[in-house]
């Protein structure tokens, strides 16, 4: 629909009593239509993101205005964020430049627009070119020119943590022995990184969720955490960005001098080759330092939590167990990578039907996997296998030799399961790369998506068996 028309529609809205239905499916349909007109002809139509930002930031409720955010995240930024050829890329910087320039100029973006101004970008136009120049620069540095300390910013996914930053903290430590290691990332990361003495993380949160400003909040206060630790001097302060979401996958600076890396994850060369993400991020330190080596993804789980895990583990297997399987069936928030309930009870059946066989099954996070987990539980115990619930906080260790523990926990304490058991598998999710991380035989479930770069660039890599079955969920096959 032209949207000329979507902006009477949202006159009509904005004019009347607000209503939360009504602005949900405007704010979806402006959105799908952006992405039609890109996807039939690659046209960029300007005005549907105007809309979806003024949309976000009319109201002063959080519950409307959030309604367009989501939508133009959801829809439409994440949309080109999970694409791989090489046009997304060019059109996420023009609409992350777009919004972030509309933001400035209502009276909630007076910081961001300062910020900005502090890196000397005044225009929109200012803003793409520094993007794209960001993203296209071949990024270069002398190994020799040792830094005092190196700031890398998390992916804010923690898979995409274990898959990226674990290879760069172990290359980047061999290269450079003497730095201070800093990891800019969430409290989730003490579970998988806290065990490795050489690694300081300083907390950041990021809303995946909630209104415009909110998304920005995180680079907001990752410049507050640079200026810290660059007060002794930018000069000797290495900074490497993977693509983050901290900095709007480079669109928003972070740092005035040359001593920024920027991995970009979406160059379509590197989509070209086949290769998954960890190998990715070796070539592109390879090519940086000019240094050829390797390192698979690994995690430092805390010793608490590691040994909590094996006490549990042994007391599976000291009561019968032969085969512990661990099972996490989240998806991150993302419901497309999932499939029927009725799958994950067949799937769960034909594991606890192998004599011997305990299935290990984080119950998950948030009501709606939580809930899941009730169903598979009930159904577990319906067929006549035994189920058992607990959490990793609780002192006594599960006795079973057959059946399902379904176990409450973080995901420190679930990595630490997983490393003690003899096989992963779940969904395409963080689960996977912490057990291919952990060198635990993994199984990973591809599906919401049939894009062979995709499920490439994300399939597990570790020293160990790492299979993967896709799903096509456009035919259901």
């Amino acid at each position: 629909m032209d949207p000329a028309i979507y902006r009477k529609r949202w006159h009509k809205v904005r004019d009347s009593k607000a209503d939360a239905d009504e602005m949900h499916q405007l704010a979806r349909q402006i959105a799908f239509s952006f992405i039609d007109k890109h996807f039939q002809n690659g046209a960029y139509v300007a005005e549907y993101i105007d809309l979806l930002c003024e949309m976000a930031t009319f109201y002063s409720k959080a519950e409307l205005s959030n309604l367009a955010s989501a939508a133009l995240f959801e829809i439409v930024v994440e949309k080109l964020c999970d694409d791989f050829e090489d046009l997304p890329i060019e059109i996420y910087s023009r609409v992350m430049c777009q919004v972030v320039s509309y933001c400035r100029t209502v009276p909630a973006g007076k910081t961001l627009d300062a910020q900005l101004a502090s890196f000397g970008i005044v225009s929109p136009d200012e803003l793409y070119r520094r993007a794209v120049a960001t993203h296209t620069r071949a990024y270069r540095r002398d190994p020799a020119k040792a830094p005092r300390r190196v700031v890398l910013l998390s992916r804010v996914t923690i898979g995409a943590d274990v898959a990226i930053l674990s290879v760069m903290i172990q290359r980047l430590r061999r290269l450079f022995p003497d730095a201070d290691m800093v990891v800019v990332g969430s409290r989730k990361l003490e579970g998988l990184f806290g065990g490795n003495p050489d690694v300081r993380i300083r907390e950041l949160g990021y809303a995946r969720r909630g209104g415009l400003f909110e998304r920005f909040a995180s680079w907001h206060a990752t410049l507050d955490i640079l200026r810290e630790e660059l007060a002794e001097g930018e000069e000797s302060v290495l900074v490497i960005d993977p693509d983050s979401r901290i900095s709007q996958l480079g669109v928003l600076p972070v740092m005035h001098t040359d001593n920024y890396l920027f991995f970009n994850t979406r160059d379509h060369v590197l989509t070209a080759n086949g290769h998954c993400m960890a190998e990715w991020a070796n070539a592109w330190i390879d090519g940086v330092f000019g240094v050829p080596d390797f390192a698979y993804p690994t995690i430092w789980i805390p010793p608490t939590l590691t040994t909590t895990a094996q006490a549990k583990i042994d007391s599976l297997r000291a009561a019968g167990a032969r085969h512990i399987v661990a099972m996490n069936l989240g998806v991150g928030q993302n419901p497309r990578k999932r499939l029927s309930v009725e799958f994950e009870k067949r799937l769960l059946g034909a594991l606890v039907a192998v004599p011997g066989t305990v299935v290990v099954l984080d119950r998950g996070f948030g009501a709606d996997e939580q809930e899941r987990s009730a169903l598979l539980i009930a159904e577990t115990r319906k067929h006549g296998f035994p189920a058992m619930e607990t959490a990793f906080a609780e002192t006594n260790a599960p006795a079973l030799a057959h059946g399902v523990v379904a176990i409450e926990c973080g995901i420190g304490a679930m990595a630490a399961l997983i490393a003690h058991s003899d096989e992963y598998i779940g969904y395409d999710s963080a689960c996977q790369h912490i057990a291919a991380a952990a060198r635990t035989p993994t199984l990973t479930i591809f599906a919401g998506s049939n894009n062979k770069n995709f499920i490439r660039r994300w399939s597990a890599c570790g020293e160990t068996d790492c299979r993967i079955v896709h799903v096509n969920t456009l035919s259901d096959s």
